[in-house]
């Protein structure tokens, strides 16, 4: 009985059809499915979780140096496509004093890193370099100089839905004291820390600039001693 019990199982092995190998069509095609979720996935990071982004300016020394590599976190602030102009606002709301990559109001430009300074509804106005918050002064620990004691600007009314953005390096900062304010659907995210800071000169991370960067992140490769080690994984 046994063996033909054996004799039943060998059969059914015996007529187990093949599998069949995988033709080049089958290859190509798991190759492009698997492609196509990384993208997706990038998609999805980069237009509502964090995106990467460099420094191009001095604007917000010595806080944030010409060179430093940030990733940005948009969680909350904003959503969006990457490499289109659709995004949505979400409900996060900028604090005082705190660091925020946003577009530029002025179209042309490249987005903005600053700090905001004016909350809707504040009273925004710089005597000899300080800056009052409807009548008080602003203590900026972060600034790069002391107050210019020649910089007064009146005051200003910050407008519901906006904000008042200034740079750390006052002097050297073009924002909302030139340009106005920031609307909240220009808002981005804010810099959760530097993952890399190459001492470079300030036209090679301009926009454009794609065979000097390339050529400055090969010259690190070689020199690290233009990477600031000692800035790499700063938080904000």
């Amino acid at each position: 009985m046994r063996a033909e019990v054996d004799d039943a199982v060998v059969v059914i092995k015996d007529k187990a059809p093949a599998k069949k190998p995988a033709t080049l069509k089958d290859q190509v095609w798991r190759e492009v499915l698997s492609w196509f979720w990384v993208i997706l996935a990038f998609l999805f990071i980069e237009g509502t979780l964090v995106q990467a982004r460099v420094i191009p300016s001095g604007s917000m020394e010595r806080t944030v140096l010409i060179g430093d590599h940030l990733i940005v976190s948009r969680i909350g602030y904003d959503a969006g496509v990457p490499f289109t102009d659709w995004h949505v606002p979400l409900w996060r709301a900028p604090k005082r004093q705190q660091i925020i990559v946003f577009r530029a109001p002025l179209p042309g430009n490249p987005d903005f890193i600053k700090r905001t300074i004016g909350l809707p509804g504040d009273t925004v106005e710089v005597r000899k370099g300080v800056v009052y918050i409807d009548g008080n002064p602003l203590a900026e620990p972060y600034r790069e100089d002391p107050p210019n004691p020649l910089e007064n600007r009146p005051a200003v009314k910050v407008p519901a839905g906006e904000y008042f953005m200034m740079g750390d390096n006052r002097e050297n900062s073009y924002d909302s004291r030139y340009w106005g304010f920031v609307p909240r659907a220009n808002i981005i995210g804010t810099p959760l820390l530097i993952y890399m800071s190459i001492d470079a000169p300030e036209e090679v991370w301009e926009p454009g600039h794609v065979g000097e960067r390339f050529a400055t992140y090969i010259n690190a490769v070689i020199h690290p001693s233009e990477v600031r080690w000692k800035r790499l994984f700063h938080m904000f």
